[in-house]
């Protein structure tokens, strides 16, 4: 249980945490200004006390020395004493047996000190010392004859005072002017701060995140305005990128979603005429059927490779170190059931690599799914595994027409399909998927023309370093 004590620490920072900043920087410059003025003040105030009291000596020791002279001409018993005037310096004079004589109406000084007595018997040397009264006396003693003479002041203060207050006052103008300047220079110094809040605001409001904020200041703010700059920017090429999404899967879906509708508006209309069986041949209804099944997979198939694309990086499967080979295989194997007419010849060595499993072998079967559609039913699709360097080399060819030189930049392009391929099934979506798993795996993928006149395509992934591999690495890390 905490104490009363420890709480007011803490609601103090809690009151200071809540307070704007602008209301911060006054109470820091008013703070800074009134501790300057403080020191300053303490400073002045010993220097004129010491400048004071220096003088204050050198007086004393010079009017002693004319006392001394006067007495050890005349005598310590005859010597005239200066009259008291009411004010200023006092004196008095130690005889041998050590009483004293003071000018008559001088008020009484404090008694001999033991120190002051040796300087009257020749033991010691001259003496300033300073009483504890409440005059506080300053008392210079000098030997004179067979005694001594003792001149006394006190330090005038009033100039001391006079400074005290000129400088409270001082002090107060400049807390007070302090926090009115601070004030300002918080007030001009976040009026960019209080700009970009307000376009923020702005932003948030309208959705429109063309408006970009203005590039004003310099330093930290310049900085700043460039951040959210740049965020606005990639908040609006991610919003570009959406729509067009959008855009291209609608237009996708058009036409396999208007076939399957005309379709089995053709069938229902057979049916509610009962002549289902005698209007539609056994041919042509097998054929339908055929048709609409087709156009179900290629649905299907369109609405898992869209939710995989839209799905972007974010994967909840862990990163492996894997062998390759064996993804290959694997994706080879999948691809041989989906189209069993399709020949798929190996040709891989082991390399290890650090990767997703599952969606590098989505990213292989897109490949071999891409050459398959194209391979002649006489070539096989090549599937070669290689490791060239630091990297692992996938190189997937058929024995197609090619790709022509214009298609080539578009190729990993989303919904794109070169002319000759509109005919053929497909998305435009599956080298698109290969380009984004190539890209999160730090890797590579490129397009060339085959050996055997087909495409051949090539991705080229970082492999696992000879030390993980020896120190067996085979964790899932995120």
């Amino acid at each position: 249980m905490s104490r009363p004590a420890d709480r007011e620490p803490r609601r103090l920072t809690r009151w200071w945490r809540r307070r704007s900043l602008r209301t911060r920087l006054t109470v820091i410059a008013a703070t800074a200004i009134a501790v300057s003025v403080f020191l300053a003040f303490q400073v002045a105030i010993e220097l004129l006390d010491w400048e004071l009291r220096h003088t204050t000596e050198d007086q004393l020791r010079a009017d002693s020395r004319v006392l001394a002279t006067n007495a050890e001409r005349t005598g310590l018993a005859q010597v005239q004493l200066p009259p008291y005037s009411g004010s200023g310096r006092l004196v008095r004079v130690i005889l041998p047996d050590g009483s004293t004589r003071t000018p008559v109406g001088q008020p009484a000084l404090p008694p001999v000190s033991e120190h002051a007595g040796r300087v009257a018997q020749g033991a010691s040397a001259d003496l300033l010392e300073s009483t504890d009264s409440d005059d506080d006396f300053l008392i210079y003693t000098l030997r004179a004859g067979d005694g001594a003479v003792q001149v006394a002041g006190v330090a005038d203060e009033s100039q001391t005072d006079q400074l005290g207050l000129g400088m409270l006052l001082i002090g107060l103008f400049c807390v007070v002017g302090g926090a009115l300047v601070g004030r300002a220079v918080a007030r001009t110094g976040l009026a960019p701060i209080d700009r970009l809040a307000a376009a923020a605001v702005r932003v948030a409001h309208t959705l429109d995140l063309d408006a970009d904020i203005p590039d004003e200041g310099g330093g930290e703010i310049r900085q700043l305005i460039g951040s959210i700059n740049d965020m606005l920017a990639a908040l609006r090429d991610s919003r570009q990128a959406q729509r067009l999404l959008a855009e291209d899967a609608a237009h996708e879906l058009k036409t396999p979603l208007t076939s399957l509708r005309l379709n089995i508006e053709l069938l229902i209309r057979l049916d509610r005429r009962g002549t289902l069986d005698s209007g539609l041949p056994s041919e042509s209804r097998t054929r339908l059927l055929n048709d609409l099944g087709a156009q179900v997979i290629e649905l299907s198939t369109l609405a898992a490779e869209l939710t995989d694309l839209a799905r972007g990086d974010v994967s909840d499967e862990s990163t492996e170190l894997i062998d390759l080979a064996d993804v290959v295989v694997a994706a080879a194997t999948q691809a041989g059931s989906r189209a069993p007419d399709i020949e798929i010849a190996l040709d891989v060595t082991s390399v290890w690599v650090s990767g997703r499993p599952a969606a590098l072998q989505r990213a292989v079967l897109n490949l071999i799914d891409n050459a398959g559609k194209w391979s002649p039913a006489d070539q096989p699709v090549q599937v070669r595994l290689r490791t060239e360097g630091a990297s692992a080399v996938l190189e997937v060819d058929d024995a197609g027409p090619g790709i022509d030189a214009a298609d080539v930049p578009r190729v990993f392009d989303r919904f794109y399909r070169a002319e000759s391929a509109r005919a053929l099934p497909g998305s435009g979506l599956g080298l698109s998927i290969v380009q984004r798993v190539v890209d999160a795996h730090g890797g590579r993928a490129t397009v060339a023309r085959s050996p055997r006149g087909g495409a051949l395509l090539r991705v080229d992934l970082p492999a696992a370093s000879i030390a993980r591999l020896t120190a067996g690495e085979d964790t899932a890390v995120r």
